[in-house]
């Protein structure tokens, strides 16, 4: 994808967004199960050749050269990064990657630690529904934050294997899934599963492998996990990963340190957060989420479901166990927050959604915009699906009183 095409390729882009965003679990597609299961990492997060990963000594060399970042010394896969298809791509990464923390993580890091400076410190849990693997923004905007919470349609995904780390096919692949997340700050969620399936990088965990690499994270360790029906997580096997059934919440736990040596964990499960298919699950997902505690939410790039009528249970959940909601106006529409409950705060442009979206337009965000006496805060990036700078927005809501 390049530029250029831009013009002719958007359109057709968000034509195909809101399909992939309310599909159905048993829609996606998985790669045949590895024979093995895994057990549980060893401190030292190496992985034996016959578990998680085949023929690699780390889960973090792996994360680092998919990366583009040069493994350990001692590492099987060093040998990899003198084939001369991995050495365009790790400098082609490292350009891209310059370029990306220049104009948007020094951006919005610095703008979060001036407008979030009390919600970074009373965040140790993020949920983000509707995110796929996006664990780029999450850790970006919520740095210091100690668990992440991550819910979306993809497939959890694995380790990838040796004979896919060989296969110089993989390095465009990864350069194309990646394209519309750097440029745009969103998955091209369809684009994705077509460039990564044929690979067997099948899922969210190897991009969120490849996120901690890129924002200074070590991976420590990771682990194939499931919800049972009370919402409590327990180990899972490759098979039930690969293949779950219908009512089989998959997911993962990936361990990971800062660059300060704090340890974070992040979880990923695949499940459909609407009404109906949560009633599949005896909504697992949502007991899981509630055994959190108070949280702070994250919604970008949500398709607007939290807009309609049968996306009301994990919307009432955000809105009972929230601390704090931030949002683009595709999150939780402005009618379902309580005044009396919360507190607003206001961030950039509001327009009308894009065409595809624009039946959700919000009266109530044009007026809290144009509001003369508490006029919006300046936004010095772009988010969303209005992803230009001038034309982006943000919503802060703080409860006014502590969550129970």
């Amino acid at each position: 994808m390049r530029f250029s095409a831009f013009q002719l390729v958007i359109p057709a882009f968000f034509a195909l967004l809101t399909s992939c965003s309310e599909r159905q679990n048993t829609e996606l597609k998985h790669s045949p199960a590895v024979s093995s299961a895994p057990e549980a990492p060893q401190p030292e997060a190496t992985v034996q050749p016959d578990k998680l990963v085949a023929d690699t000594s780390s889960v973090q060399d792996v994360a680092a050269y998919i990366a583009g970042i040069r493994p350990s010394q001692h590492s099987p896969l060093r040998t990899l990064t003198a084939q001369p298809a991995w050495q365009a791509f790790a400098a082609d990464a490292d350009k891209s990657w310059t370029s990306y923390h220049q104009t948007r993580t020094d951006k919005v890091q610095q703008w979060a630690a001036t407008e979030l400076d009390s919600v970074l410190q009373s965040s140790p849990t993020i949920f983000y529904p509707f995110s796929g693997p996006d664990l780029l923004n999450a850790v970006t905007m919520f740095p210091t934050s100690q668990t992440y919470v991550l819910v979306g349609l993809e497939p959890v995904g694995s380790v990838p294997r040796q004979s896919t780390l060989e296969n110089p096919k993989l390095f465009n692949a990864i350069k194309a899934s990646l394209w519309s997340v750097l440029n745009f700050s969103f998955f091209r969620t369809n684009d994705m599963a077509v460039d990564l399936k044929s690979l067997e990088l099948d899922g969210a965990l190897p991009l969120m492998m490849l996120f901690a690499a890129r924002t200074d994270h070590q991976v420590a360790a990771v682990r194939y996990v499931q919800l049972d029906a009370e919402g409590q997580l327990t180990d899972a096997d490759t098979a039930t990963i690969r293949k779950p059934g219908p009512k089989i919440i998959p997911g993962v736990e990936m361990k990971m340190r800062d660059k300060n040596g704090k340890e974070q964990q992040v979880y990923y499960f695949s499940a459909d957060l609407n009404d109906w298919k949560l009633g599949f699950t005896k909504e697992a997902a949502l007991k899981y989420v509630r055994s959190l505690g108070p949280m702070t939410t994250y919604v970008k790039s949500a398709t607007y479901l939290m807009h309609k009528p049968y996306f009301s249970k994990v919307r009432n959940l955000i809105l009972e166990q929230s601390r704090y909601v931030l949002q683009d106006d595709s999150g939780i529409a402005m009618k379902y927050f309580q005044p009396a409950d919360w507190k607003f705060t206001y961030y950039g442009v509001y327009k009308r959604p894009i065409n595809l979206f624009v039946k959700h337009y919000q009266p109530e965000l044009t007026a809290a915009y144009s509001d003369s006496l508490h006029k919006p805060r300046p936004l010095p990036f772009g988010t969303g699906y209005n992803w230009r700078q001038k034309d982006s927005n943000l919503l802060l809501a703080r409860r006014r009183e502590p969550a129970s």
